[in-house]
């Protein structure tokens, strides 16, 4: 069967925070051993000297398959595994409330442990991999996601734009829309999703000016990754956030603005320069 930069920003950083067969041999070319030895040949003056060699006995041949132990069917998806089939699983868990992120298609220890919750739920055995039983039971009390929950949307509307972000090049971010737009004379050139600090570490307000960029930036104080960073004010930067892509608005940064588009923020963040203008408003 198949198997089947560096640079430290006053020592500040942010992090993300939590909010809320074997087959028989058909006999082709088979060869067996015959069920009595043949004779030995015959010398010129008779047979051989019986007493001083024995004839060797025959070795039976058993065709290879049949030593095989048949090995049981494996998972259909398992850790590690990753695809549109994974999306798809991970877009049914969420119907049902047990699996609280975006679909990534990547089979890790969050998807793992909604599907040992489910398994739960149906009295099957807690393995944490999708085994035949599992996803029939799963597609029968689901329906088939639409692609807005296997790919959600990650930009919302932008919204009428603050005055302070008409003229030059600003990047205008509206914690009423949850959105970041970067424009150029008035002009939105792209837009993309933003969430903000806690309400304890909450993203400051006004108009700013980036102050240096770090492509590969980590926190000091939090040892977080920070990819992207653009600082405007002491630690607080715009940065993507991997956390963000995975939770959406159920977890907040300490006072960063995070981006969950990834290929978004890189293209901005090549855009601008230090002493590019950033707008937050309310």
């Amino acid at each position: 069967m198949a198997a089947v930069l560096v640079v430290a920003a006053l020592a500040v950083g942010c992090r993300p925070v939590t909010v809320s067969g074997a087959t028989a041999p058909d006999g082709k070319g088979a060869r067996y051993a015959p069920t009595t030895p043949a004779p030995p040949p015959l010398g010129r003056h008779g047979p051989p000297a019986s007493r001083h060699s024995a004839p060797s006995r025959p070795h039976p041949t058993t065709p290879r398959a049949a030593h095989r132990a048949p090995r049981a069917a494996g998972p259909l998806m398992a850790p590690g595994a990753q695809g549109a089939r994974v999306r798809e699983l991970q877009a049914r868990l969420a119907q049902l409330g047990l699996f609280g992120r975006s679909p990534t298609g990547s089979y890790a220890a969050v998807t793992t442990s909604a599907v040992r919750a489910f398994q739960r739920r149906q009295g099957l055995p807690r393995t944490g991999t999708v085994q035949p039983a599992a996803w029939l039971a799963l597609r029968s009390q689901t329906r088939r996601p639409s692609h807005a929950e296997l790919y959600p949307p990650t930009t919302r509307p932008v919204g009428a734009l603050d005055p302070r972000c008409m003229r030059g090049r600003v990047i205008c971010i509206s914690k009423r829309t949850h959105t970041l737009a970067w424009v150029i004379d008035g002009r939105v050139v792209s837009a993309m999703d933003v969430r903000f600090g806690s309400q304890y570490t909450p993203t400051r307000e006004g108009t700013f000016a980036l102050t240096f960029k770090s492509r590969h930036h980590v926190s000091t104080l939090y040892h977080t990754a920070m990819p992207y960073a653009m600082f405007f004010s002491g630690g607080q930067a715009v940065h993507y956030s991997a956390d963000f892509a995975a939770r959406g608005y159920r977890g907040a940064s300490h006072g960063c603005v995070n981006v969950r588009d990834k290929k978004k923020v890189a293209a901005l963040f090549h855009a601008t320069h230090q002493g590019t203008k950033v707008v937050i408003s309310r």
